[in-house]
Formats: C-alpha cells, sequence, structure tokens
C-alpha cells in the first residue's frame, strides 16, 4: 500500500496578536497571518484534498487555497481546538502578571491543572486522535491537508508518537508551521515538525 501522507498546517497570527483563543474565541486572520500561510505553502503541494477545523482563523484559508488549487474542502468539527475555558481571550502575560501560579501550574503538569471550565485534555486527545486514524482509513494512500491548531498538532504528536499528555505542550508549533506524518496501513510516523519558510514569522 503507498504511503499516506497527512501535512497538519497550523493557522498564520490572528487578529488580535497571541492569545489563548480555544475553541469559543474565533477571531479572523491578521493580514499577516495571510501572508504567513501563503509563504508556508507556496512551495508546497500534491495534496489531493484539503481538511479544515471549522474555526475562521483556518477555515478561510482552506476555501481560499481550495479554490486556488481546485481541491475538495471538508470541514471537521472536532479539529476545533482545545477548550481552554477562563483563559480564553487572555494573553500569557496577562497571566503572568495575575495568576503566576496557576499559569506555571499548567505548564507543569497541564493534565491536572487544567484552567476553569477547561475541555479535559484527555478527551481533547481522544477527538483529535479519531480524526487523525479516520483520516489515514479513509483516505489511504493520498496526500492530505489538514489546517488546524496548535493544540491539534501537539495532540496529533502525542498520539502518533504515544507520548503522554502531559508531554505535548513540550512541542512548540509556530504559526503557519506544517508537521507532516505518514501512515502506511498498519502504523503512523512523524517525517517532519514545525517546518516554516525562511522569513519573518
Amino acid at each position: 500500500m503507498p504511503m499516506t501522507l497527512i501535512d497538519y498546517l497550523r493557522h498564520g497570527l490572528p487578529e488580535g496578536g497571541s492569545r489563548y483563543r480555544g475553541h469559543r474565541v474565533d477571531d479572523p486572520l491578521s493580514e499577516k497571518g495571510w501572508q504567513q500561510m501563503r509563504q508556508s505553502v507556496a512551495g508546497l503541494g500534491g495534496w489531493d484534498r484539503i481538511v479544515t477545523s471549522p474555526l475562521q482563523r483556518c477555515l478561510a484559508f482552506a476555501h481560499f487555497l481550495g479554490e486556488e488549487r481546485a481541491l475538495p474542502v471538508a470541514i471537521e468539527p472536532d479539529l476545533r481546538e482545545v477548550g481552554f475555558g477562563d483563559w480564553e481571550g487572555r494573553t500569557r502575560q496577562e497571566l503572568l502578571a495575575e495568576r503566576p501560579e496557576e499559569y506555571h501550574d499548567f505548564y507543569r503538569d497541564p493534565v491536572h491543572n487544567r484552567p476553569a471550565n477547561a475541555e479535559p485534555l484527555e478527551d481533547f486527545g481522544a477527538r483529535v486522535a479519531r480524526v487523525f486514524d479516520r483520516l489515514a482509513t479513509t483516505h489511504a494512500g493520498q496526500h492530505l491537508l489538514v489546517i488546524a491548531h496548535a493544540g491539534v498538532i501537539r495532540a496529533t504528536l502525542g498520539h502518533v508518537m504515544q507520548a503522554p499528555a502531559a508531554n505535548w505542550y513540550r512541542a512548540a508549533v509556530d504559526n503557519a508551521a506544517l508537521t507532516r506524518f505518514g501512515h502506511d496501513g498498519g502504523s503512523a510516523r512523524l517525517i517532519g515538525h514545525n517546518w516554516t519558510p525562511r522569513g519573518d514569522r
């Protein structure tokens, strides 16, 4: 069986800059975010279809690229970002200033120190893993582009690498960065992670 390739592309920088958006705060891409994503895909191709998160910071570019390259676009609700609960809409700097202990506890153990009202990390990981497995099975032998979020990419990395959820936030995932997975019909593997073209990110 030919290798199934699944490329995960994180969205570019949204309007409002860097902050915890989760799946309740859904800012559109900024002009810089559009530029980042165009740059990232400029030298890439070979995709058979695009699968996207329903959130507009992913969806708008998915439709743009699908039209530009004549590729079908499918919306996958379970690719939405992890719910950050009471942290949604807040910046890292605000949390460090107002809730430093809570912030550091989260990054030390994000499984057991969730923000108030946040989605359980294990539940998030399970829904993201189901999407990956379903795509690998349904589109065996194809090359897919998945446009999603940093958390989705980290959880998929954890699924493929069999890494515990407590370690997922140790992986950097930059705006408009690409991570490639392969699946041979029996098992998955990581091929490349957090790739971006040269230039201002």
